[in-house]
């Protein structure tokens, strides 16, 4: 259990502030970000590279800057993806002219972040590259390890590149080495009990004390299996079976290797694990080099273990033995490599101000509006305050609903994106409908994180682009931005309707609303309409299979409750109902 915090809505913050004071002598923030950076800066000419992800992890993903490892990481809340906003001022903070190297565990919410950040430097001249690590073998078949999570072997791709940056490989050979460290990493994990958010006084899953989870995730997610509970013998036998299926065909029967745990399991029992482990691999006649026993990536207090191989050739194996020096990891000599602690100037750093950082296409100049359109900004605010409220009322329910199959964050994140939204839309005071709604998006998917938050920050940009801040609009305008919403969200995400994601509610949404007002229906009683839909459909998602996202390895688990994506949407759109039929009456 997770006891010690102030406000639960500011532990990332808090642990950032408190990890930066503790280790001032390796890192230092990113203004206006919550990520850190070498306390030296970017070197020019050398490739930065930057990890990055939810927090709950430590020592990944911040403890593991300095030389010899990454650049810097780029910190989201916990669970939760960081948001485009923040990986590109981390990004930019660490630009030193020779380009950006991202890397992450395939989730998708890292994924449409990190890839938002990524244009964005790109279209500034910056050459920015990804490589996302897709080592965990229980989360996928081997015929399509592109759709595999990452987990524990994040460490040892992170590991190859920033050792081949730091001894100055260009970019193209350090996304090289990256993708063949990836590529060349298996791990498979166990759990034994789920782990507890701040605040939270019930673990996220829970696990008879005669079973086990097999094939766990990072993110408190439960296993895609259980199974009886094993000795320490018989589990090492199990995880190194299991990997030694996917040998890669040339392996020399070098690799490096680490028995990782997951918060809150005793060195003591992974020594007595790993004796099993070391054992079995020589039985397979393995060469071991320089294992790792310990929490390397973890997930908050959850109880439970992954083993890892990293498969090694000559190149790998001398990035993997490479000096290493940071907070949570040091291997070796560093004092051959760049000093630490010398704060350079802005100018060598690249270092920029929030102000000075800012997407002329994401943050343009307000609009003048016209005084109808300010009226109806209103309107616009009151909406976002009743989403708020509703979420704020269903926040328990939202999360342990994607706690079933995921990492239990949803409702927490919708709720701290959504104030955010309403913060930035009431700062607003003399914008239109359209510039209050695209402020709010900006703010929640900045402030939301996580794969919920861009996509609910996309949709509100696009309603808004939609609506404008000139004209009020007529129902049938109302119904063509929101399907403009759908359709950015589609296109962002990737999904599809009976994906099991909240186009399972917004897409019955949109078409009720546009064959209502077609009809002739005023807005408020065919949102109402509308939004009844939404709810039946988010509801009936409940017999659906994941087919994307962080719950589909947990899909038969997922059968059997709703997709919160879902619910939270069509909860909103209830919300809304109730603000339209009072403000107008049921008429436009």
């Amino acid at each position: 259990m997770t006891r010690l915090y102030n406000d639960p809505a500011r532990f990332r913050d808090d642990m950032v502030d408190g990890f930066v004071a503790a280790y001032d002598r390796y890192v230092r923030r990113v203004p206006g970000a919550s990520g850190v950076l070498r306390a030296a800066g970017p070197v020019p000419g050398k490739v930065s590279v930057i990890v990055g992800g939810g927090s709950g992890h430590y020592p990944a993903f911040c403890g593991l800057v300095g030389p010899g490892f990454a650049d810097g990481a780029v910190i989201g809340d916990i669970f939760t993806s960081p948001s485009a906003e923040q990986a590109y001022l981390v990004g930019k903070a660490l630009d030193g002219g020779a380009g950006v190297l991202f890397s992450y565990g395939n989730y998708n919410g890292d994924v449409m972040n990190f890839g938002l950040a990524q244009s964005r430097l790109r279209g500034e001249g910056i050459d920015c590259r990804t490589v996302v690590v897709t080592d965990d073998i229980a989360s996928a078949s081997a015929d399509i390890v592109e759709q595999r999570r990452g987990i524990a072997g994040d460490f040892c791709v992170f590991k190859a590149a920033g050792a081949a940056a730091d001894r100055g490989e260009p970019i193209a050979e350090v996304e090289r080495i990256a993708r063949k460290a990836n590529d060349r990493t298996r791990t498979l994990g166990a759990a034994f009990a789920g782990c507890t958010f701040p605040g939270r006084s019930e673990p996220l899953f829970t696990v008879d004390p005669a079973e086990m989870e097999l094939g766990l995730g990072i993110h408190g997610e439960p296993g895609v299996a259980t199974t009886e509970r094993l000795t320490a013998t018989e589990l090492a036998e199990l995880l190194v079976e299991r990997l030694l299926v996917e040998r890669p065909a040339d392996a020399d029967g070098r690799a490096g290797v680490i028995l990782n745990g997951l918060g809150s399991t005793k060195y003591e029992e992974l020594f007595v694990v790993w004796k099993a482990v070391a054992d079995r691999l020589a039985a397979a006649g393995i060469e071991v080099t320089s294992p790792e026993v310990g929490e390397l990536v973890t997930s908050l207090d959850m109880a439970g273990c992954s083993l890892t191989l990293h498969w090694l050739d000559d190149e790998l194996a001398e990035l993997w033995d490479a000096p290493a020096d940071t907070p949570a990891f040091r291997r070796g000599d560093v004092s051959g490599m760049a000093p630490r602690g010398v704060a350079p100037s802005r100018e060598a750093t690249g270092v920029v101000s929030a102000d000075q950082s800012s997407n002329p296409d994401q943050h343009s100049r307000p609009v003048a509006a016209s005084a109808a359109s300010q009226r109806l900004a209103r309107t616009v605010r009151s909406c976002l305050d009743a989403m708020l409220a509703t979420v704020t009322e269903h926040e328990r329910y939202l999360g342990d609903i994607d706690a079933v199959a995921g990492d239990g964050d949803h409702g927490r994140g919708m709720l701290r994106g959504l104030r955010a939204a309403c913060r930035a839309a009431h700062d607003s005071d003399r914008a239109g409908a359209g510039g209050a709604l695209r402020a709010a998006g900006d703010a929640l998917a900045d402030n939301g994180g996580g794969s919920s938050g861009v996509l609910w920050g996309a949709m509100l940009r696009a309603v808004g682009d939609g609506i404008g801040d000139t004209d009020v609009p007529l129902p049938q305008a109302v119904a063509a931005a929101l399907r403009a919403g759908a359709d950015t969200i589609a296109e962002l995400g990737g999904a599809k309707v009976g994906d099991k994601t909240l186009l399972d509610a917004l897409v019955p949404f949109v078409e009720g609303l546009e064959r209502d007002v077609a009809a002739g229906t005023g807005l408020a009683d065919a949102w109402r309409r509308a939004a009844a839909e939404a709810t039946a459909s988010a509801e009936n998602t409940s017999q659906l299979r994941p087919n994307i996202g962080r719950a589909r390895p947990l899909a038969e688990k997922s059968i059997g409750t709703p997709d919160p994506g879902a619910v939270s949407l069509a909860l909103c759109a209830t919300a809304v109902g109730v603000v339209l039929t009072e403000d107008c009456g049921g008429e436009q």
